[in-house]
This record gives C-alpha cells, sequence and structure tokens, in this order.
C-alpha cells in the first residue's frame, strides 16, 4: 500500500514540475475523448434519431388483403397490430376507397381514421382545418378547383351501388333518382395540398364513408408509421404473414431503403472521425511524451545507475501517461455528452439520451490509446546509457 501511495506522489509530481508539456497532452486527450464519446452517443442514437426524421416522409409499411381472402376487416387487422411493439407505432391509418358523384362529377371518396392519417401523413399540407366532427371533409386541391368548392362549402355526395355495377350507364342520368342511392351532405373544412394523388381524393372519417356506403364496413388498405429499423420491419413482416395469412404486409421501399442507405453511410462516417481522431490524439500524445523522456534522459540515467530496474522506469512514465488519459478521458465524457446535444439540437432539433455506460468506456478507451502512444517513447528512455548521459555526452 505504501509502495502504491509513493508511486502515485511520484507520477503526480513528475506531471504537476512540466505542467505546460503535460497540459498540451492532456488537451490533445481530451479533445480526443469528447469525440469519442460525442460521435459513440451519436453513433448509438442516430438510427432513433433518423427515424423520427423519417418518419415525417409517410408510411413506411403498409397491409394490403392477401389472394387468398376476402378482404382486410377490423379483426384480422387487429390481429395483425397486435405483432407490432405499441412503441414503435407511431401512426396506423385505415383507408376505404369508394366512387362518389358530386354535381355529376364522379370523384374519389378515401374514408380513414382523421388522427391516423395525421401521423402517419405529416407532410400533408392543410389549408384550413382538418375534419373533426360528423360531416365534415378534406378535399383534395385538384378536387377543390375540379367543382369550385372552397373551405366552409357544403357539397351532396351521391352514393350508388347500382351505378357502380353499370358504369357505362349514360352521364346525363341522374344517377342520385336510383333506388339504391344514398345523398349525404358534408362541410369543406379544409383543403388539402400534397404535390400527389392525394389531392385528387376527397377524405372523411371512417364511420362517414360507412354511413354514406349504407352502412358496409370494409378496409381496402392500412397504412403504417413505424419507428423501427430495417432489420425489425423485416421481422414483422415475416411475423404477421406466418400469424395472419389474410393479410399480406408490405415495406414502402421508397422510405425504408432510402432510411438505411442513408443510415449506414451516416455511422460509417461517425466510425471514420472517430478513428482518424484517435490516431491524432495517439501521435500528439506519444510526441509530447518523447520530448518529456528527452527532456529526462539525465533523470533517467541517474536512476538507472543508482540501479533503478528497466520495468520501474516503464512503470512510471506509463503511469504518467495512464493517469492523463484517465482525467482527459473523464473530462471527454462530459463534454462529449455536450458535444453530441449540440449536434443533435442543430441537426435533427431533438435531445440525445445520455448513455451511463459510455463514461467508464471513454475512460478506458482514451487510458488504453495514451498507453500505446508511450510504447515509443517509454522504450527510448529504457536505452539510455547512464555512463555517456552522466558524462554530459
Amino acid at each position: 500500500m505504501e509502495r502504491r501511495k509513493m508511486f502515485i506522489r511520484m507520477i503526480t509530481a513528475s506531471l504537476l514540475r512540466r505542467r505546460s508539456r503535460m497540459f498540451v497532452a492532456l488537451l490533445a486527450i481530451a479533445v480526443g475523448a469528447t469525440i469519442l464519446s460525442g460521435l459513440t452517443m451519436i453513433y448509438y442514437d442516430v438510427p432513433r434519431q433518423m427515424g423520427e426524421q423519417f418518419r415525417n416522409y409517410g408510411a413506411n409499411m403498409i397491409f394490403v388483403a392477401s389472394a387468398e381472402s376476402e378482404g382486410l376487416n377490423t379483426e384480422n387487422v387487429e390481429e395483425a397490430l397486435s405483432c407490432i411493439s405499441d412503441s414503435q407505432k407511431r401512426g396506423v391509418a385505415p383507408y376505404r376507397y369508394e366512387t362518389v358523384t358530386v354535381n355529376e362529377q364522379p370523384v374519389i371518396v378515401a374514408g380513414t381514421d382523421i388522427e391516423g392519417a395525421k401521423k402517419t401523413s405529416p407532410y400533408w399540407l392543410v389549408t384550413g382545418e382538418w375534419p373533426s366532427e360528423k360531416g365534415e371533409i378534406l378535399i383534395g386541391k385538384k378536387t377543390a378547383e375540379l367543382l369550385s368548392v372552397e373551405i366552409d362549402d357544403t357539397i351532396q355526395m351521391t352514393y350508388s351501388a347500382q351505378a357502380l355495377e353499370n358504369p357505362d350507364q349514360p352521364a346525363e342520368t341522374d344517377r342520385s333518382e336510383n333506388e339504391d342511392a344514398i345523398n349525404m351532405e358534408f362541410t369543406v373544412k379544409g383543403i388539402l395540398d400534397t404535390g400527389g394523388n392525394e389531392e385528387s381524393y376527397i377524405f372523411m372519417s371512417l364511420e362517414d364513408a360507412n354511413e354514406l356506403t349504407n352502412g358496409e364496413s370494409k378496409i381496402d388498405v392500412v397504412e403504417l408509421s413505424l419507428s423501427a429499423t430495417q432489420d425489425e420491419l423485416n421481422e414483422y413482416v415475416d411475423l404477421i404473414s406466418k400469424k395472419v395469412p389474410d393479410i399480406t404486409p408490405r415495406l414502402v421501399k421508397r422510405v425504408t431503403q432510402s432510411e438505411t442507405t442513408v443510415l449506414t453511410k451516416l455511422q460509417s462516417l461517425v466510425f471514420l472521425v472517430t478513428i482518424v481522431v484517435l490516431l491524432l490524439m495517439m501521435i500528439c500524445v506519444a510526441t509530447t511524451m518523447m520530448a518529456v523522456v528527452t527532456e529526462r534522459r539525465k533523470e533517467v540515467g541517474l536512476r538507472k545507475a543508482l540501479g533503478a530496474s528497466n520495468k520501474s522506469i516503464i512503470l512510471e512514465f506509463i503511469g504518467e501517461g495512464v493517469l492523463l488519459g484517465a482525467v482527459g478521458g473523464l473530462l471527454g465524457s462530459i463534454l462529449g455528452f455536450i458535444f453530441a446535444q449540440a449536434i443533435s439540437m442543430n441537426v435533427f432539433n431533438s435531445t440525445i439520451t445520455f448513455r451511463v455506460l459510455l463514461v467508464p468506456v471513454t475512460i478506458i478507451a482514451s487510458m488504453a490509446v495514451v498507453a500505446a502512444a508511450c510504447i515509443i517513447p517509454v522504450r527510448s528512455a529504457t536505452d539510455v546509457d547512464p555512463a555517456i548521459v552522466l558524462k554530459g555526452e
């Protein structure tokens, strides 16, 4: 115990006597540890951050009816959704599409869960308000121009199963006079602008769509926005396909592939930068320690002349380096979190998760890198010839 205390006092005193040189080494270690800690936090948090950003581009999975089934229904959709972790569900929006007539113009109506559509399609630009009450609709921009309607206007929709079965029925025939025709009035609450096919639809709640179609309840497709990796999505596809044969889950590849590509490249870049920074830190520490060894040649020669072994000299220099590595690693762990938090806020506009286990890992990694950087300088210290050094040569 006394020898250990003496050893710690020796290396501490040696560091304090050369404050200027050791400060440079400590600064290099702290900077390297900061980059290591910060980029590692970003590396492990990037999938979550990127997933959050890509969810703004729409759904990444859809449910459609399998070839053998009679179609989607609430029961099999719920069974399929039960296979997915609730914590990963950002939004679920079932859709039902029907053709209706408005002022003798055929229009496609999409019945959906309005709140679910908000979450699965956050990129939708709505002028006005989203429907929130019975009898309210969201109309696409192109359809609004076609029908010459504006916000708060009231329009009458007509649904006729007979008309759908006879699409060649002359346009001049008033389909609303069909015995099975259902007429309902709706209020336009908002106009949808997406730059896509959605502008040609009219969106309403599933309840209104079912009522308009004489109470018939069905689902054509379900869109899902899941906060999951590519591997997790593939696992869900396999699990649902086996457990619910009436449903065929499919990935929206333009979203999932783009997310995977960007994520892989970003993680590779972070890994490469971390390696480069660690190498630079090692070079800086090795250069500083080489200067320290050269400066202490006479001291080393005297100690060897007095009987000090090469092992004790090596342990002293390595001890100084490891102590610097521990202090620099601790500082780097703290500064690394601040660094990662700043990047996360500027790039993703969200906070990053602090990983406590990363603190000891950063300290150990810093100590290991510094110890490796001290190998060459320490070997030169053991090559000192006491007789030549003490002669002043």
